[in-house]
């Protein structure tokens, strides 16, 4: 803080004559800016995930957002800012304990928000946690249980604590979703083809939206294509009575690797013959 003395002329007018003097005006001058009363403090579990880091970089650029914890069973007591690849540390240890955290940010009666990346079986925890000392949650947890949803809903009514599950974070996988609805008036034939380098990440959340979203209109894709010529196509329509909608994950793969090769490594899912039968 400092204090700085400003002068300036003021013309005073005596017995029909003016003169000139100088006044003094005293300012405090602060060179540091205060603290904003609606910063909103940012917990992320998850943290050491591709999406918790990349999380971490925006909030700490963002304006009116303040990183106050990063939870993770990885990586504990790392700087949540060398993890995510930021050239300067936070000072912000990445810990295990979701508590302490939150009861630090409830001390200072901040208002804070939980952005939860972690695993379906810990979400409905973690929110009850957060709501418990006054914080909203976001979660995005891909393959989340709807009775997990259900019961976060129950339980955010009756607590009268704000929660968003988010079934994407992608405003293309939103824009992609709303073309394949349009499309699908205009198209008798529908195929989804999802491309991944892990066959164990397929098929995803967004793909499956996709399905059930054109799968609901209650049209009937691809009568005259059935056409089993294809390994890859043929392993699901021997075994389906009534195809909805043909719905293929594949995995693209180097380009020196044989056609045949590639649809070897095609894995199944039985849970799309369900989806797909009467």
């Amino acid at each position: 803080m400092k204090m700085v003395s400003l002068c300036h002329p003021v013309r005073i007018r005596t017995c029909g004559k003016f003169a000139t003097r100088n006044a003094a005006a005293k300012v405090l001058c602060s060179m540091e800016t205060p603290p904003s009363q609606s910063t909103i403090k940012v917990v992320i579990i998850g943290a050491t995930k591709e999406i918790g880091r990349t999380a971490i970089v925006a909030v700490s650029k963002a304006r009116g957002m303040e990183l106050a914890g990063a939870i993770d069973s990885q990586g504990i007591g790392e700087d949540a800012g060398q993890i995510s690849g930021m050239e300067e540390p936070l000072e912000i240890p990445v810990l295990n304990d979701l508590t302490m955290v939150l009861g630090s940010i409830a001390q200072s009666r901040a208002t804070g928000v939980v952005v939860d990346f972690s695993e379906p079986s810990t979400v409905y925890d973690n929110v009850k946690q957060a709501a418990a000392f006054g914080l909203s949650s976001i979660v995005y947890v891909p393959k989340i249980e709807l009775d997990t949803v259900t019961e976060l809903s129950a339980f955010c009514e009756k607590a009268s604590m704000g929660c968003l599950v988010a079934p994407t974070l992608s405003i293309g996988s939103v824009l992609l979703q709303q073309a394949a609805i349009q499309a699908s008036f205009h198209y008798s034939n529908a195929e989804i083809v999802e491309s991944k380098p892990n066959p164990s990440d397929l098929p995803s959340q967004d793909a499956i939206q996709i399905a059930n979203n054109i799968s609901d209109l209650g049209q009937i894709y691809n009568r005259e294509d059935m056409d089993t010529s294809n390994p890859v196509r043929a392993k699901y329509l021997e075994k389906m009575e009534c195809v909805y909608t043909v719905w293929f994950f594949q995995v693209l793969f180097p380009a020196h690797q044989s056609i045949s090769q590639a649809q070897e490594r095609f894995t199944p899912y039985g849970m799309m013959s369900q989806m797909f039968n009467a």
